[in-house]
């Protein structure tokens, strides 16, 4: 995506995504010199990590991370789709505060991303190499409400 932002000539500087849904992303050019529109759709699967605040610091602070204790155990990083993370929140950091939601773009990972059969004999994604800080799309906090986590709209 960065490559091909640089590779946009000068007079198309001004890149805005317009829309950030559960797989899908917008991305508008406005040509500086002409004022014409440049529409492109990218089609993506999105998939989440949930980390506690010292997990998610550590990736921050080194750039990359082995992942949460249970990722640590398993010797990949466990990852949810859109339709699968609530179900992930709720079973594995019910109550707890401080969450980052992390997502990321499948296609980004390659051949490292395994999609394996795990909870509900639901395909789950599982990273076979450590997480990057340049592997995340975009992180928000995941704030607890009355009713449990509080996912940004559009993820579930």
């Amino acid at each position: 995506m960065l490559a091909d932002w640089q590779a946009l000539g000068a007079e198309s500087k001004v890149t805005d995504i317009v829309s950030l849904m559960s797989h899908h992303k917008i991305l508008v050019t406005v040509n500086c010199l002409t004022n014409n529109w440049v529409k492109g759709i990218e089609t993506l699967m999105l998939i989440y990590k949930i980390f506690r605040a010292d997990e998610w610091a550590v990736l921050r602070d080194t750039g990359q991370t082995l992942g949460a204790p249970i990722d640590v155990a398993d010797r990949f990083v466990h990852f949810s789709t859109g339709k699968q993370v609530a179900q992930t929140c709720e079973k594995y950091f019910a109550g707890e505060e401080g969450l980052i939601l992390l997502v990321l773009d499948s296609d980004e990972l390659g051949d490292a991303l395994k999609w394996e059969t795990s909870r509900g004999g639901d395909l789950f994604p599982h990273l076979y190499r450590e997480l990057r800080m340049q592997d995340v799309f975009w992180q928000t906090e995941l704030p607890l409400g009355p009713d449990g986590h509080i996912f940004p709209e559009g993820v579930l």
